[in-house]
């Protein structure tokens, strides 16, 4: 597939969950048709904010087949498929390339903290399995393992590695990054408040959370500072902070279900443990400032 055109906001979707832990497919299709009405320029599902850690296979095949029904080709949906097993990463992937998605979604290896060696060899063997385009994911505050730019540029060589989801909230790694990996290698912030500054030192656009509420919001950040629109993009990025700092207020996706259940998505708030709801008096006042937000979805 043609990776060029992929940019602007991706919205890292949740997985809707019914009261007794049951997946809520209509409630997704509802949430992907709201998105695609909205200028959502991707879809990432089953990964972090997806909870894809509680679900299995058979889960993930039929959110992946609800989303690609809805999306219908209009736009890119890659599927988080990273583990802390290269064999498990492979499965996984397999089953999302099964799906019919346009990519995958792979996360530096968690718990077993590789050395760079070690998650060289994991991505390479992940990319040499599936013939898919990949971006890879850098999210150290939830995996305690980082893939360095040195590491990231051997790897943007494999025709299948095209790019990196960069959630470390670090300019000066994008910039490295960037140099080291080249100008074709497709940069995605990861960190939903630094993706103005991202964009402006190479990034293309960033896989959002925040682009579950706001997607037109988060489009037109993008896009006005990729054409060097930046005062435009400022205003916007600074209408947002509330909302990004509302979002990342406690663990992703809490705050975000929380938001979405008071949407007219009629969209269900329930988590899977170990993840639980906010009391009700709390995501009350999380959502009171930000109902002009709500009430758009």
């Amino acid at each position: 597939m043609d990776t060029k055109s992929w940019h602007g906001a991706w919205a890292a979707i949740p997985t809707p969950f019914k009261n007794n832990g049951d997946l809520d497919i209509d409630a997704l299709k509802r949430h992907i048709a709201f998105l695609c009405d909205h200028s959502i320029d991707g879809i990432a599902a089953c990964a972090t904010t997806g909870e894809a850690a509680t679900m299995n296979d058979e889960e993930k095949s039929q959110v992946l087949t609800a989303v690609l029904e809805v999306v219908n080709h209009r736009v890119p949906v890659i599927a988080g498929v990273g583990s802390n097993d290269t064999k498990a990463t492979i499965h996984n992937a397999k089953v999302a390339q099964a799906c019919g998605v346009d990519g995958l979604l792979v996360v530096t290896p968690y718990y077993n903290k590789p050395n760079q060696e070690g998650q060289y060899r994991h991505f390479m063997t992940v990319a040499d399995a599936v013939d898919l385009p990949q971006i890879l994911y850098n999210v150290p505050g939830r995996t305690g393992t980082r893939c360095f730019p040195a590491t990231l540029g051997r790897l943007a060589k494999h025709p299948n590695i095209v790019g990196v989801k960069d959630a470390t909230a670090d300019m000066v790694i994008a910039s490295q990054t960037r140099i080291q990996a080249g100008p074709d290698f497709l940069m995605f912030s990861g960190d939903d408040g630094t993706t103005l500054p991202f964009v402006a030192v190479g990034g293309v656009g960033a896989i959002s959370v925040v682009a579950n509420i706001a997607p037109k919001l988060m489009h037109d950040i993008i896009a006005n500072a990729r054409e060097g629109k930046l005062e435009t993009a400022r205003a916007d990025h600074e209408k947002m902070l509330p909302l990004f700092s509302a979002l990342f207020s406690d663990t992703s996706p809490i705050p975000l279900k929380a938001m979405l259940s008071r949407s007219k998505l009629d969209y269900p708030g329930a988590l899977r443990s170990p993840l639980f709801e906010m009391p009700k008096e709390d995501a009350d006042k999380l959502c009171a400032p930000l109902l002009s937000f709500i009430s758009s979805i």
